[in-house]
């Protein structure tokens, strides 16, 4: 396969919550293979910060401060992009928060605060750079879902629901859109070593020595791991999947009862 179906060059990504993990580490693999890469964040600070970083990844980066729950806002931020760079060829919706909270201590305001910025926000960035990918007929749209996608889990209702919902909002954006030549998926990470996760991954929680055993590979995910489906995705080489969740996960979706150090399946 040439390497040139990976070829981001003239091309312009927006990354939303891309200052750090996995918005980031996304944001450079895309901005090495060529693209401009933009990023977005409601915190000055941490966008100051970022563009560092990305200069100390040889990538040059646009930064800019949008809400993506205000529709209003993110109508600024994307005319800012398409004014100063380029019409937004590529989208990863990847700004999210998680609430470990167990449900009958769930406040209402939080449960909608998370679907708010982990489900409604990227429906709303979508519908404002869509029409323009539509019209080209070009694009491509990658959601950040999770394995919270597939199942539940403990204390996490909230996120969970956001994520399930937002894997068949992607499934529907491929339903509408895949006519005009524009591919929308989803990733969906495993157990990523993150600032969200730091609290569940010191030594003896039980979370973590779950992970630990339960995951086949042996090891919590880093952010970088995403970065070759990403590029899958955001390059010629995707121009055929459409509507799917690539799940970066170290096997855990594969895998039932794994026990660490077990070479083989008891007999059945």
């Amino acid at each position: 396969m040439s390497i040139e179906l990976f070829d981001l060059r003239g091309k312009t990504a927006l990354i939303t919550g891309g200052t750090h993990g996995i918005g980031m580490a996304v944001a450079v693999a895309l901005g090495k293979a060529g693209a401009r890469v933009c990023v977005n964040d409601i915190s000055d600070e941490k966008l100051e910060a970022c563009r560092a970083a990305y200069a100390q990844q040889g990538v040059s980066v646009y930064t800019l401060n949008f809400d993506v729950t205000s529709p209003d806002d993110v109508d600024r931020g994307i005319s800012r992009v398409e004014r100063d760079v380029a019409p937004v060829d590529i989208l990863v919706n990847n700004a999210g928060i998680i609430k470990r909270v167990p449900i009958l201590d769930m406040k209402i305001e939080d449960f909608k605060q998370v679907l708010e910025i982990d489900l409604v926000a990227p429906l709303i960035v979508a519908q404002r750079v869509a029409p323009s990918m539509i019209a080209r007929r070009g694009g491509k749209i990658i959601n950040m879902c999770s394995l919270l996608s597939t199942y539940g889990r403990y204390s996490v209702s909230a996120y969970a629901s956001a994520k399930g919902g937002l894997k068949l909002l992607t499934q529907s954006m491929c339903c509408e859109w895949a006519k005009h030549n524009v591919q929308a998926n989803g990733i969906g990470p495993g157990y990523i070593a993150t600032s969200q996760t730091a609290p569940i991954r010191v030594d003896g929680h039980p979370f973590n020595n779950l992970v630990l055993t339960r995951t086949p590979a042996g090891r919590w995910g880093q952010p970088e791991d995403l970065a070759g489906a990403a590029l899958l995705l955001a390059s010629r080489a995707g121009d055929y999947i459409n509507g799917q969740i690539i799940y970066v996960d170290g096997g855990i979706l594969a895998n039932f009862g794994y026990v660490e150090g077990e070479n083989r399946l008891p007999p059945v």
